[in-house]
This record gives structure tokens, C-alpha cells and sequence, in this order.
């Protein structure tokens, strides 16, 4: 039963991930930059179109590789891959991804609530994805996994940002009066999780 409950969760985290990413790198490849998203945001994003543009195909990128760093028969059958994988997911998906989320997240749409929650999450998941970047270069595994755990919880946040922003929409909500707090809402549950399934389970698994 506790399997079936982890692989079932474990897909749903996946399908999500990989459904996002998808709907990213089509979306923003085909259709013009800020007409995809509310009017009153699009503006933000003309503002700053080289971060957005960067944040989202960085970010896409992440969310693409990140699932399939957690399957351990694939880390055990083809370790090679998993590093290599592991290596282009921090320096591309959040390397760059954060970066240019930063800046992004400097000029949301919002105020400064909206600022500095994007800007605060971007650190958080630049910062976490240096810690697993430096425990794995030291030899330490579990500490890395742990790490990962954080940071791929905060990767999330583009997945959980629309599932709150698609039921606030539907419940009447007025876009002007959530969408400041979805830049904090969007990812700090995400990382009460991770740190519950973090120091609850006594070995952490993935799948």
C-alpha cells in the first residue's frame, strides 16, 4: 500500500512537472510574449522580455529533467547519465532559470509583495542547487539528496503557482487581489514538504 501511495504520487509530481515544462516551451515558442498571461501582467513582461524569455526555457528545462533525477533504477542502471543530467538540470534549469528569475521577479506584476517573494524563491532555489552541487562534489550522497529534494520542491513552484492560480480564477477571485500572494503561497508549502519528507523518512526514496 505505502508503494502504491509513492509511485502514485510520484506520477502525479511527474506528470505535472513534464505537463508544465510542455506547455511552456510550446506555448512561448508559438504565441507573441505576454499573450498568453493576464493584461495586467503584460506589460511586466515586455518590460523585461531576455529574463522572462531565459527564466521560462531555463526553468522548462528543470522541470523536463528534474523527475527522472529521483528514479533510482535509472541512477543505479546508468549513473553516467544521472551525473551528466543531474550536471545540465543545476547548470542550465537552474542556473540560469534562477538567475533570470531574479531579475524577473524584480519587476512582477504586483508590487513589491510579488517582488520580493519571486526575487526570494529564486535565491532559495539558486541557493539550495549550490549546496547539492557542493555535498555531491564532497562525496556526501545524502546530503546531496537531500538538497535536491529542496531544490526540485522549489522547481515545482511553476506547477503549484497554476494550480492555485486555476482555482482562484475559478472560485471568483480577482486577479489583482491573489496573484501579489501566489509569489509566496507558490512555493514555501513546497518546501514544508520537502522538509517533512525529509525528516520523516528515515531513507529518503524516490520512487
Amino acid at each position: 500500500m505505502a508503494a502504491a501511495i509513492r509511485n502514485a504520487a510520484f506520477a502525479l509530481m511527474a506528470l505535472g512537472s513534464l505537463g508544465v515544462a510542455g506547455y511552456a516551451v510550446v506555448a512561448y515558442s508559438l504565441v507573441p510574449l505576454g499573450d498568453l498571461v493576464h493584461p495586467d501582467m503584460k506589460n511586466a513582461f515586455n518590460a523585461s522580455k531576455l529574463t522572462i524569455y531565459a527564466h521560462i526555457f531555463g526553468a522548462a528545462f528543470a522541470l523536463l529533467l528534474g523527475p527522472w533525477q529521483f528514479v533510482r533504477a535509472l541512477r543505479s542502471r546508468y549513473p553516467k547519465l544521472h551525473r551528466v543530467s543531474g550536471r545540465l538540470y543545476l547548470m542550465v534549469g537552474v542556473g540560469i532559470g534562477g538567475v533570470a528569475g531574479f531579475f524577473a521577479g524584480l519587476n512582477a506584476f504586483g508590487g513589491w509583495t510579488s517582488q520580493i517573494g519571486f526575487a526570494l524563491l529564486a535565491i532559495t532555489w539558486l541557493f539550495t542547487g549550490v549546496m547539492a552541487f557542493v555535498h555531491i562534489r564532497a562525496g556526501d550522497v545524502a546530503a546531496h539528496r537531500r538538497w535536491m529534494i529542496r531544490n526540485f520542491a522549489l522547481a515545482l513552484s511553476a506547477v503549484t503557482l497554476r494550480i492555485q492560480l486555476g482555482l482562484l480564477t475559478l472560485a471568483g477571485v480577482p486577479f489583482e487581489s491573489f496573484y501579489p500572494w501566489l509569489a509566496w503561497t507558490c512555493w514555501l508549502p513546497n518546501l514544508v514538504v520537502a522538509e517533512w519528507l525529509i525528516r520523516v523518512t528515515a531513507r529518503v526514496t524516490y520512487k
